[in-house]
């Protein structure tokens, strides 16, 4: 094996779960002994953050039935569920029909998940409703899926085709997201890049996204439903297609042997003896839009094993709740008065230490709820939970509810 072969089997390698778990708790580890750049960690302080996020789910979800962290509740935005509505209304050919137009929500709408700033706000005409943040950007992409604004047939608008993500006008996507001089969004030129790379990916490889209908993202539906042993997929094989065949539409990422390692990024402390040496993975949004898939699929009867494989995500309101609990502090706290990209080492830091640390709370959490990890997965303990108690403390400590650490997005990461 030639030296780009080895190094493109370690950069796989890094396309995993366990290997953005195994790499964040190492830097854990590091900042427990108090051996990294700009985070001192305090464990002592774990147990009232834990404390807090089951305070948080008890008040939201009082009967403890909370559902799976995933896309499908920022489309209910308002106690209004648009995909059910939507879906239970729409004349459906078959279920794998329904299945595609959800994958293509789904992964269009996800995608388009990074974060939007503090100042803009999106409109629903249908309720009247102003929304922000992620639930704006749900109910925006929503109307667009719905209004056939990523379909190429006009007599078909719940679907996303290829050819039309590859040719979408950027004037009129900021239409749709009512984007203006007194209403900007952050990084929208990253957004439409990533949906123009989606297109051409997806339309590149018609034997994964096109094996019962013209190219489009919703074809990795069937391309799930025949992995499925027994009626099961198991969750890391929906993440490992995400990353296998949607890894090229990430921009200008860091590449080892050829293979685009997406959302991975360097940090001086994670060492090891081989190529991967300063290299830490998280694959936030398709791991975001991993656990977004699993009820498409058991909607349509294919059961979802080993959710837990998955991790924590790496975003800035579950990282931001170990910031605000104390469990993390900045060790030159004049770094919270800027902005910094995404690649910059206290950045990287700081999502490593949120993913290996949304494990150790979900553990407090399920002993203090006295339930199981398979009766409390850590998608629920995300949902009810981390990202809930992240911008319920945010809210609290900050009139304008932002993160205590700013990143400078550029639509494709946060």
């Amino acid at each position: 094996m030639g030296a780009e072969d080895m190094d493109a089997a370690l950069a796989r390698t890094l396309l995993s779960p366990k290997a953005v778990r195994e790499r964040a708790h190492r830097l854990l580890h590091l900042g427990v002994a108090g051996e990294l750049p700009h985070f001192e960690v305090d464990p002592g302080k774990l147990c009232r953050c834990a404390d807090y996020v089951t305070a948080t789910i008890r008040r939201n979800y009082p009967t403890l039935q909370v559902p799976l962290h995933a896309r499908w509740r920022h489309f209910a935005a308002g106690g209004f569920d648009r995909w059910g509505t939507l879906a239970r209304d729409a004349a459906w050919p078959s279920s794998a029909a329904k299945g595609r137009a959800a994958f293509d929500l789904a992964i269009v709408s996800v995608l388009l998940d990074a974060g939007a700033g503090s100042r803009w706000r999106y409109r629903e005409d249908a309720s009247g409703e102003s929304f922000s943040r992620s639930e704006g950007l749900a109910v925006a992409s929503f109307d667009m899926f719905s209004a056939g604004l990523f379909s190429a047939r006009p007599n078909e608008p719940l679907r996303a085709d290829a050819a039309r993500l590859a040719a979408l006008e950027p004037a009129g996507v900021a239409r749709a997201f009512q984007v203006g001089p007194e209403n900007p969004m952050t990084g929208l030129d990253g957004r439409l890049s990533l949906l123009a790379r989606l297109g051409e990916v997806v339309a590149a490889a018609p034997e994964v996204f096109g094996r019962h209908d013209d190219p489009r993202p919703g074809g990795l539906f069937d391309h799930l439903c025949a992995q499925a042993e027994g009626g099961v997929l198991p969750a890391e094989a929906i993440l490992r297609a995400i990353l296998d065949h949607l890894g090229p539409i990430w921009p200008g990422r860091i590449t080892l042997g050829g293979v685009n390692l997406g959302d991975t990024w360097r940090h001086p402390s994670l060492v090891t003896h081989d190529a991967t040496s300063g290299l830490v993975p998280f694959h936030k949004l398709s791991q975001w839009l991993a656990y977004s898939l699993i009820e498409p699929l058991q909607d349509a009867g294919i059961g979802v094993s080993g959710m837990d494989a998955l991790t924590g995500l790496a975003e800035y309101r579950n990282g931001g709740l170990f910031i605000d609990t104390g469990v993390l502090a900045l060790r030159d706290p004049a770094l919270a008065g800027t902005a910094h990209p995404v690649d910059a080492p206290v950045i990287v830091e700081w999502r490593a230490l949120t993913v290996a640390l949304l494990d150790d709370t979900a553990a407090l959490v399920r002993s203090s709820l006295g339930l199981t990890a398979e009766q409390f997965p850590l998608a629920k303990a995300l949902e009810g939970g981390a990202w809930a108690a992240g911008r319920r403390i945010a809210r609290e400590r900050r009139p304008d509810g932002s993160p205590p650490l700013q990143v400078v997005s550029d639509g494709t990461v946060f």
